[in-house]
Order: structure tokens, then sequence, then C-alpha cells
């Protein structure tokens, strides 16, 4: 199996929880190797660069995506593009919304083309330098729907301070995709150690219910 690791806004490929989770299938599960992609880019290539991966690793083996917080975003797109799986760890359905925060000059319902699309908003502590022609890919690229819900699980906190887990509890439970929403905790998702045993095991549940054609 192959676990692809799909970090969040000020992050990298050396995220705590993508180590952890590398550490973890290393000692427990030697037969998952864990993929920690840099996506410090524009969300068009960071899309296209997990497409390309997916494809690539899927030849061999079955493909699970895990995304935390914006990584949770892209994992949802990319799920609905290709098939796999993906364990969701507090994530953005809004991006187009949420990331405006950076942006003193852009209201939630301003989006326009004759804005300056090329102007810096905010410089990620991995080197990703948003523009306002991110902001408004996210806004033409939403979450709408989740085309394969039995592939996906999402674990929420409801303490998660940047991010309403309500909010996205309402939408992919909606969807039909399984939710696990737990008390307390943070957007960090900091007990994450403690949970991986549960990890792997909605990962598991996740692959056991893969068609046979993708696994």
């Amino acid at each position: 199996m192959n676990l692809i690791y799909i970090h969040g806004l000020d992050s990298d490929a050396n995220a705590t929880k993508a180590l952890l989770l590398e550490d973890y299938c290393k000692k427990y599960h030697p037969d998952i190797n864990v993929y920690r992609p840099d996506l410090n880019q524009p969300p068009q290539v960071v899309f296209d660069k997990l497409l390309k991966l997916v494809a690539a690793l899927s030849k061999d083996s079955s493909v699970v995506l895990v995304g935390s917080s914006l990584g949770g975003y892209f994992a949802t797109l990319v799920s609905n593009e290709t098939g796999c799986s993906a364990l969701l760890v507090n994530p953005s359905t809004q991006p187009h919304l949420t990331l405006q925060r950076f942006d003193s000059e852009m209201k939630a319902d301003t989006l326009t083309s004759d804005f300056n699309k090329d102007k810096v908003i905010h410089t990620t502590s991995g080197g990703w330098e948003i523009t306002k022609a991110d902001l408004q890919w996210f806004a033409n690229h939403p979450l709408l729907a989740v085309e394969n819900p039995s592939q996906i699980a999402v674990m929420l906190k409801q303490g998660d301070e940047l991010l309403d887990a309500n909010l996205s509890a309402a939408f992919y439970g909606q969807q039909g995709a399984k939710i696990i929403l737990q008390d307390g905790g943070d957007h960090r998702f900091s007990d994450f150690a403690e949970q991986l045993p549960l990890v792997l095991s909605e990962i598991q549940a996740l692959v056991n219910k893969m068609p046979s054609d993708t696994v």
C-alpha cells in the first residue's frame, strides 16, 4: 500500500504528522510506503503533481491519500478525479473564503476578474507566495460534492480553532462519507501520535472497501 501525505498551508514535506505517520508505518506496517511531497506551490501545480503521483503509484499497489487542513481539500479533489481513497484530518472545505483572511482588500463576495492577480498576499512558512490568482483558483474549484463517499473518512476535532469542524462534518456527512468527530483538540491535531492506531485502522478499512479493480 502507498500513502500520500498531503500537508496543510503553513507546512511542508517534513510536517510533524507526516513524519509521525511514516515512522509508525516503518515500525508497525513495513509493507506500507509513505510519500511526503512538498506542495508549497500554486494550487494548479499541486493538483497536477498529485494526480501524476497517484497515477504512478497506483500501477503497482493501492493508494490512499492522507490530507490535513488544506491538504484535505486537495485530497478530496484528487479522490473525486481518480477514485482513490482518502483520510482527511481537520480538512478545509472553503479555502477560497478562509484564505481571504490574508488579504484585507478582498471580501468574501468580491472575487472578480479585474483584481491584481499577481499580488502576493501571504507567504507561507514553506515558501509558497499566495497570490490573488490562487484565491481565484480555489473559488473556481469549490468542493460541491464527494464523488466516492465510501472511500472517504474524515477525522475532526471539535476544538479546531481555525476551521469550523461542524461545517466540515455537515458537508462530508451529507455526502455520505464516514465522520469521526472528537471532542476538544485543536487544528493541528496535537494528539495525532496517539491517534495513529485509529488512523491506520481507518485507512485499512478504506482499502478493504476499494473496488477490486483499483486495489
